[in-house]
């Protein structure tokens, strides 16, 4: 049974309200779909009956539970490679130039389930040059789940094979039953916290290099302007920024611009302006 609207717009704004993230009137289709195993789990008989049970009050978790299954886990190992080439050849270069400490912090923020921040840590160690850096990956999501996993570092089968080469599946995973689990070396390179892009940055902020893609087009103008601002509070002076495919800062944002050398990389603009 479809939900009705009035359900759809409590939760789609409990969402909001806690998370930033809109879910238009056009999107309300997915909080059936989102909601699914949830409704099985509790035995509840529909969407409407838990809306009404979140509307009740009576249940904190349960409204951690609904938020959760709305939220967009969507992520894959290397997700859009071109990017990811963009990251590796164009900007690491010249963070490294610029770095005599030898020091370089990364940043995912909206990591997911971790396979952005996996992928960051699996390429960099396959470049010689930074054998003897120091190599700071910070990976944060708003999901507790999501992050849970991350730290986990266990993936299905289906999880396991988007994105990931074999030889990478080799070097840094092990098959346990129907799971494939990051080795501890791996896992001991990526930092993971509970913690959204609206709130204040991660520690040590100042970072060279700032992932955030595919979070900023869920947000409306006024929060997406709020979490640029956070994103340049956490940036070096020099820092580069990625953002998702369908995104971008100009027009968005006072606080990065394009970077006229590495089309779909941004830089801060000023940096005290933050």
């Amino acid at each position: 049974m479809e939900m009705s609207p009035v359900s759809a717009r409590m939760l789609a704004g409990i969402l909001e309200q806690r998370t930033g993230q809109m879910l238009s009137d056009g999107r309300h289709w997915r909080l059936d779909i989102a909601l699914d195993t949830l409704i099985r789990t509790h035995g509840f008989g529909s969407a409407d009956a838990v809306a009404a049970a979140v509307a009740g009050g009576r249940d904190p978790a349960l409204s951690d539970a609904v938020v959760e299954a709305l939220l967009n886990n969507e992520t894959s190992f290397f997700r859009d490679p071109l990017s990811f080439g963009l990251l590796i050849d164009r900007a690491l270069p010249q963070v490294m130039a610029a770095r005599p400490d030898r020091t370089l912090r990364i940043w995912s923020a909206g990591c997911s389930t971790g396979q952005e921040a996996y992928s960051i840590a699996m390429a960099l160690a396959g470049i010689a040059a930074l054998d003897d850096w120091r190599i700071d990956i910070v990976a944060t999501d708003v999901s507790q789940a999501a992050i849970k996993q991350a730290r986990d570092g266990e993936y299905s089968q289906f999880e396991i094979q988007r994105g990931l080469a074999v030889r990478q599946l080799v070097r840094w995973f092990d098959g346990e039953g129907d799971v494939w689990r990051a080795r501890p070396e791996l896992r001991a390179r990526v930092r993971f916290h509970t913690l959204s892009v609206l709130d204040a940055p991660p520690l040590p902020a100042r970072f060279d290099i700032i992932l955030c893609r595919n979070v900023l087009f869920y947000f409306s103008d006024a929060v997406r302007r709020r979490a640029f601002q956070r994103l340049a509070r956490a940036a070096a002076p020099d820092a580069f920024l990625l953002l998702g495919a369908g995104e971008t800062a100009i027009d968005q944002t006072g606080y990065f611009t394009s970077d006229v050398d590495n089309r779909g990389l941004y830089r801060p603009v000023d940096h005290r302006a933050a």
